[in-house]
Parts: C-alpha cells; sequence; structure tokens
C-alpha cells in the first residue's frame, strides 16, 4: 500500500468542508464568550496519567481507544482523546483555582482509535467549555442555555433536542450503584467479558457499554431518578424550572447516565437523528469529583463538548467567502500598477484576485469563474491620467473612475 495517501480515519480539510467547521467554530467562540468565557489552547499530548486519571483505567478510551507513546526520555505520553482533562490539569497546575469561577472554552484536534464512521474519525476536532467553582444550579442553566443558543445561532434548534437527566449527589449515587450492582448480578452470565470486569471495579461504566448484550441487560436497569434524595431531587428540579423560565425546550431522558463516579447531579446531551445511529452532537455534564480525583481541591465543575465534524454536517447550503474584486491588467507595461492597486484593495479590507498571465478576455473568463463582482481594468493610456475602469461583472455596467476615488466607488 502507498504510504502517500491519508492514514485511516483522518482527512484532507480543505474548501467547503473547512469553510463550514470555520463557521461552527466561530458561532461557538462569539457565543460562548458572551458568556464571559475565555479561550485556553493545552498541549496536543500530555502525561498518560492525565487522561488515565480523568477517565478512569476502565474506561474504552483508556484501555483502547489512546493514542501513548514513550518519549526519548522513557515517559509515556498520550495524543489527547478530550479536552476536559488538559483544561482541569492547567487549572490545577497553573493555580486558578485562586480566582473562582473560572469560564474556559477551546477547540483543538483530539484522537482516538475507533472504528470511523459518519462524522467520527480517528483525528476529530472538538470544541468544549469549562465552568470551574460553581456548585448552584444556576452554572447548569447558564452552560446549557449557552449551548443551545450556539446551536441556534448555526439554524440547527429544529434539528436537535436537548435531552437531561439527573445523576444526583454521593448519597445518591452510592445508592444507585448498590441497586444497580444488584441488578447486573442476576444477569451476570449475559454480559460482556469487559462488563463483567466493570462490575467489581466500576458498575457503572456497564451504563456506557456499547457491546449489544450489554444494552439489552442496561435497558431494563433499575433507574436513577428512583435513588435521587430530597436534596438532589431540588437541585434538579431548579435546573428544569431554569430551563423553562429561559423557554428552552427539553426532554427528560431517565437512561441518559455517565460511568464515570466524579459526575453528578446534571448530565445533559444535544441530540439528532440526522446523522444515523450516532446522533449526539454535543454532550456535558457537572463533575464536582473531577479537580479533587485529579489532585486538586474539591472544586465544582461542569461543562459541555461538541464534535465540530458532526454539526458542520448538519449546516444547510454552502458558506462561501466574500465574493471578490478581480484586478485586470491589460498589458505588461501596467502589471506593477496592477500589483500595487491590488495591494491598496486588500489593505482596504477587499477580497481580491489578480490574474498573473493571458489578455484580457481569458482573465474576464477567470473572473467570472471564481465569482468575482466587479473588475478593475487597468489599461496603460488611462493609467497615464491615473483613472481606471470599474466593471459591475453582475449587470455588466461599467465607468471610468480617478484611482484616487476607487475605494469611494466600490463603497
Amino acid at each position: 500500500m502507498s504510504k502517500m495517501q491519508n492514514v485511516r480515519g483522518t482527512y484532507d480539510l480543505y474548501g467547503e468542508a473547512k469553510r463550514k467547521m470555520k463557521k461552527v467554530i466561530s458561532a461557538a467562540s462569539t457565543v460562548v464568550e458572551k458568556y464571559g468565557f475565555e479561550e485556553i489552547e493545552t498541549p496536543i499530548f500530555e502525561f498518560t496519567e492525565v487522561f488515565a486519571r480523568n477517565l478512569g483505567d476502565t474506561s474504552d478510551i483508556v484501555t483502547k481507544e489512546m493514542y501513548c507513546f514513550e518519549d526519548r526520555g522513557g515517559e509515556s505520553l498520550t495524543l489527547r482523546p478530550e479536552g476536559t482533562a488538559g483544561v482541569v490539569r492547567s487549572f490545577i497546575s497553573e493555580g486558578m483555582q485562586q480566582n473562582l469561577p473560572v469560564k474556559l472554552y477551546y477547540s483543538g484536534p483530539m484522537f482516538r482509535y475507533e472504528r470511523p464512521q459518519k462524522g467520527r474519525q480517528r483525528q476529530f476536532t472538538q470544541f468544549g467549555v469549562e465552568l470551574l467553582g460553581v456548585e448552584t444550579p444556576q452554572a447548569d442553566i447558564e452552560v446549557i442555555s449557552m449551548a443551545y443558543e450556539f446551536i441556534e445561532s448555526l439554524g440547527l434548534q429544529g434539528n436537535v433536542v436537548v435531552e437531561i437527566n439527573s445523576l444526583g449527589d454521593n448519597e445518591s449515587r452510592n445508592a444507585y450503584r448498590k441497586q444497580l450492582v444488584a441488578y447486573l448480578k442476576e444477569h451476570y452470565d449475559e454480559l460482556s467479558e469487559d462488563s463483567k470486569a466493570r462490575l467489581e471495579r466500576n458498575p457503572l461504566r456497564v451504563l456506557d457499554s456499547k457491546e449489544e448484550c450489554d444494552k439489552n441487560v442496561v435497558a431494563n436497569a433499575p433507574l436513577y431518578q428512583d435513588s435521587l434524595n430530597e436534596t438532589s431531587r431540588q437541585f434538579f428540579q431548579a435546573v428544569l424550572k431554569g430551563l423553562d423560565l429561559l423557554g428552552i425546550k427539553y426532554r427528560v431522558n431517565n437512561r441518559l447516565v455517565r460511568g464515570l463516579d466524579y459526575y453528578s447531579h446534571t448530565v445533559f446531551e444535544l441530540v439528532t437523528d440526522k446523522l444515523g445511529a450516532q446522533g449526539t452532537v454535543l454532550a456535558g455534564g457537572r463533575y464536582d469529583g473531577l479537580v479533587e480525583q485529579m489532585g486538586g481541591g474539591k472544586v465544582a465543575g461542569i461543562g459541555w463538548a461538541c464534535g465540530v465534524e458532526r454539526l458542520s454536517m448538519l449546516l444547510e447550503g454552502n458558506v462561501s467567502l466574500p465574493r471578490p474584486i478581480a484586478v485586470i491588467p491589460v498589458g505588461e507595461d501596467v502589471a506593477d500598477k496592477a500589483l500595487e492597486v491590488s495591494y491598496m484593495l486588500r489593505r482596504a479590507g477587499y477580497r481580491v484576485e489578480q490574474s498573473y498571465s493571458g489578455n484580457i478576455k481569458k482573465r474576464m473568463i477567470k473572473a467570472n469563474k471564481v465569482n468575482a463582482y466587479k473588475a478593475v481594468i487597468i489599461g496603460s493610456e488611462e493609467i497615464a491620467d491615473n483613472i481606471v475602469t470599474l466593471k459591475d461583472l453582475d449587470s455588466g455596467e461599467q465607468k471610468t473612475v480617478a484611482l484616487d476615488k476607487l475605494i469611494e466607488e466600490i463603497n
């Protein structure tokens, strides 16, 4: 097999696909910055322990999907499979807990070794937010409303549904864990080998299993809501009341869970049926135990992340660049002047296309091909008088314009 091709699960991103992804990231950044979030960029690789402690040593990501390697110093490093771990590591190592609350957002490539499918590759782009240091339901309401506003800004609210559930506090979680273990032991022989191992170490991970046999067992497992204590019920009701107040439509999904121990209270997803079976385009939740688990203090946290590729696939129509202005010199003796005019127009903020060769007919064909809306035609006789011809390529109308009035005339 030739090595001059993409590695499986990776892709070259350009043209319309790249423009749509830029639109998603730009829309997300615009919305979250209105909520006071500031961008952070963490390294693409970290010490493996950062992700192992964050994701748990029984998760599929850690056991099957991480790209790990040993550097020349013998350190185990890992390409980041998700964004939260690096942000929380930075939060701890940079001493950010001195200035709570902390609001951060990120975007960039992530890496997981899994079976490529529609909208899911081994290198993919993720956008996410993390709000650290707020224990009250207001934080949950804010990040969910922010996610919904972001989706709405892309014009996708008709294709996406907010699903939400509560995992409760530690007391509720422990009560549920006992019920779940008792139930799973009754169906032990029906579980996959991975889930049998998890039953002793982290039974909640069984809920996240992708194996069909496990899904069949989990379908009839006890519901979290039946284990919620009064404090947890009140917290969840406060979140739902806040979403009602803001007019954000949602659907309570009692089967929506997170298998990792540090999650608590609110979990949510934005899902669609437009991408086949894997319909989640944005997922989030409260992780009050994560900072402490990673070696920091007891700091509450909540956040969400989305797959940029998957969201960009939902965008309808084309995302076009601004139409350019074509600068067309008539003859080699005015090529330098065309270069000056192009530079002047670009400095004024216009996108400019300049043909590098060919007669005027070929250059005009090129101008139409790049969808230019105006052409600045520069001839040797006109330029001697400091004038150019400005042609509207949509109407065909053209006029002579003084060079120092060109930008004013285009405006």
